[in-house]
């Protein structure tokens, strides 16, 4: 008996709604409603599963994607998005750790929906022009029009430096480290001098409602982890979204997912979420594919 093409590619499915929404929650959900969907189709009738199921999931998670875009404009402070437990072999693909990274999914928040459904399609997943115009409901003529509108925006907004694993590996050991003892100094050093802190509390957590600059306001901002009362802080290194990173838990309960996006050996943006929402898949690691 022949695998159901829907199970087969599951775990394709998943990431393609997830790098759409940064919410591997709202992605769970898109994942459901297009099985419902897949259900009802004449399967024998479908020559190619693997594009059809992959534009189901791209006009769901579109749809998601809209109705999200509205609420998000009233939710508390920053938004960031919700991370993922993810292996190191993950890092193995560095097209798709770069595309899941917290910075990147960070910036696709820039993008409209329909721009980042196609730059997601074509970038990540090098779907073709008529697929992906099927998809979203588009000329293929347009299609690649808003590709490359899409591919500048984000090339200009992306970091711009490529470390390796071992370089992220040994500035998170360093970070975290500094952040144990909670040295303003330590943490300044790990640092570069125009790094910013984003951090997401949603309304449920302590965090800057505002992106916080510079290293010394940073480095105050993240020493205030260690104080007297959370002497049980631990943090320790982890892989999030296909790349070293830090979980922060302070008396045995998780307080913090924290990502760091590294440049010419010191950290240049730090990503803190906060948001108890958006700490439930850090026990067991995510399966993605493309």
């Amino acid at each position: 008996m022949t695998e159901d093409p829907f199970v087969a590619h599951r775990n394709l499915l998943f990431t393609v709604a997830y790098e759409m929404l940064g919410s591997a929650a709202d992605a769970e959900d898109v994942v459901q409603e297009s099985w419902l969907r897949w259900a009802d189709v004449a399967q024998s009738q479908v020559r190619d599963p693997r594009a059809y199921l992959v534009r189901i999931v791209t006009r769901q998670a579109l749809n998601r994607l809209r109705a999200l875009s509205r609420s998000r404009e009233d939710y508390v402070g920053e938004w960031l998005p919700e991370p993922l437990l993810t292996s190191p072999d993950v890092a193995e693909d560095v097209e798709l750790a770069e595309s899941i990274s917290i910075a990147m999914l960070t910036v696709l928040e820039t993008l409209g929906p329909t721009e980042r459904a196609v730059f997601v399609l074509r970038e990540v997943f090098d779907m073709p022009y008529g697929e992906i115009a099927a998809a979203v409901g588009k000329s293929a003529a347009a299609v690649r029009q808003i590709a490359r509108r899409a591919r500048e925006h984000v090339a200009a907004r992306q970091p711009r430096v490529q470390v390796s694993r071992w370089e992220q590996q040994a500035v998170v050991e360093r970070f975290l480290a500094a952040l144990r003892t909670g040295q303003v100094q330590e943490l300044v050093e790990v640092m570069a001098p125009d790094v910013v802190l984003i951090a997401d509390g949603g309304g449920l957590a302590a965090a800057a409602l505002a992106p916080v600059h510079g290293a010394g306001l940073v480095a105050k901002v993240l020493a205030r982890t260690k104080r007297p009362e959370a002497a049980g802080l631990e943090a320790t290194a982890v892989w999030l979204n296909g790349a070293p990173a830090g979980r922060i838990e302070i008396d045995g309960e998780l307080a913090t997912a924290l990502s760091l996006v590294v440049e010419n050996g010191r950290v240049t943006r730090v990503y803190l979420v906060r948001n108890p929402q958006k700490l439930t898949r850090l026990d067991e690691p995510s399966e993605l594919a493309r």
